[in-house]
């Protein structure tokens, strides 16, 4: 039992956890996307409210979802290395046994020179992904002495898993994470994992060749190839009965694996805003409130895109949140995604903590990451926000006579 667990103690008071996907950027003509945009909503907020910086992993380590969300939890995302194949899984409605090696897939269009013309073969519609998923499916139910499971996610995205003995997880992607370059085999300097390696490299070739006759969406990704790890539910941690609203199956599974009731709710942010507001009086009292969009945009390079997305939480959601009354309010991402760099980044995140009980910080009436800098929250590690999140709600004991 570590420190925060011992004097995790039980009240009615509600944590709401906002986290607005790939939240921080890098300046374009002196400004990030969050400094440009306009947010009067949250300006307000702010002059009321602790600003700081959050460190997702470490100093200068770019973070995956997976981890940077596992750290926002409260847990250590290196002791807890969670494959992104699981968290799929997870979140699409599986139960992978201990056994099973999960992949987190990705249909793609590759060029007839071998290399991938569109990693995300032109982000194809749910519908046709689950038609995919379907032919896929009937063409490869098993490989050797191994059953498998292709179900779809959302867009592009979709999930395999393989059952049967013998099976080793923590094996390397084959997608390159760049167009116009040739997919990866899937390989591990482990000697157990060598059955693994095959099948999953094996299970690629009889998916090109089921899906030779597409124009795109012809080739797949393996991502994330991982067996279900063993991890204490914040139920038990944190004495919270904590619910999750996401629409994107990773986010999910990550509740699911952390011990959180994830609650139905559609693809917008509207459904989801409203799932949130028919649940708030409930037993619950600490919501994960997950909006994907601000990190897709940061993906695609888009800053305007990113710019009015934030504007449109600060005009649509935020009034929303704050009329439900949070006793805590946190707003942040789960790591940065700037439109510069079109992709997950090393860079702190901007924090937002409202409750009865925080410094305010000299704001200059702005939310943003630099005055975040100046906040009185400083830098902290994300693993470390579960303890402002208990403390302003006064679930945490004193230490100590």
């Amino acid at each position: 039992m570590d420190l925060l667990e011992s004097l995790a103690t039980r009240n009615d008071k509600k944590i709401l956890l906002v986290v607005l996907d790939g939240l921080g950027g890098l300046p374009r003509k002196g400004k990030t996307e969050l400094e440009a945009a306009s947010i009067p909503n949250l300006n307000k907020l702010a002059l009321k409210a602790g600003l700081g910086l959050l460190v997702p992993v470490d100093i200068g380590i770019t973070p995956g979802s997976g981890p940077a969300h596992l750290a926002l939890f409260g847990y250590d995302p290196v002791k807890y290395d969670v494959g992104r194949g699981v968290l799929e899984a997870l979140g699409i409605g599986l139960h992978p046994a201990p056994s099973d090696l999960c992949a987190r897939a990705n249909f793609a269009t590759l060029a007839k020179d071998g290399t991938l013309k569109d990693r995300r073969a032109g982000r194809i519609p749910t519908e046709f992904c689950a038609e995919l998923c379907a032919k896929l499916q009937v063409a490869i139910p098993a490989v050797e002495d191994t059953g498998v499971v292709v179900r779809p996610g959302i867009g592009h995205r979709f999930v395999v898993v393989f059952q049967g003995p013998g099976l080793v997880g923590g094996l390397t992607d084959s997608d390159p994470q760049q167009d116009g370059l040739k997919p990866l085999a899937v390989a591990s300097d482990d000697p157990k994992a060598a059955k693994s390696v095959r099948l999953a490299n094996r299970f690629v070739e009889l998916a090109a060749a089921a899906l030779k006759d597409q124009d795109r969406a012809n080739f797949v990704l393996l991502r994330g190839l991982a067996q279900p790890p063993s991890i204490p539910s914040m139920r038990d941690r944190f004495k919270l009965t904590p619910a999750c609203i996401a629409a994107y199956p990773m986010y999910r599974g990550l509740a699911k694996l952390v011990g959180m009731d994830v609650l139905e709710t559609g693809s917008t942010w509207e459904s989801e805003v409203s799932t949130l507001s028919e649940h708030w009086q409930g037993e619950h009292d600490f919501f994960f409130l997950h909006l994907k969009e601000t990190d897709k945009a940061g993906e695609d390079g888009d800053f305007d895109a990113k710019q009015e997305l934030l504007e449109q939480f600060d005009d649509e959601v935020l009034p929303r949140l704050l009329k439900l009354k949070p006793d805590v309010l946190c707003v942040t991402g789960d790591h940065s995604t700037p439109a510069a760099k079109a992709g997950h980044s090393w860079h702190e995140v901007p924090l937002l903590l409202a409750s009865p009980y925080v410094r305010a910080s000299d704001t200059r009436d702005e939310f943003g990451e630099r005055a975040c800098g100046r906040g009185t929250l400083g830098r902290i590690d994300s693993v470390k926000l579960m303890n402002l999140l208990l403390a302003n709600s006064l679930k945490l004991k004193k230490f100590g006579a």
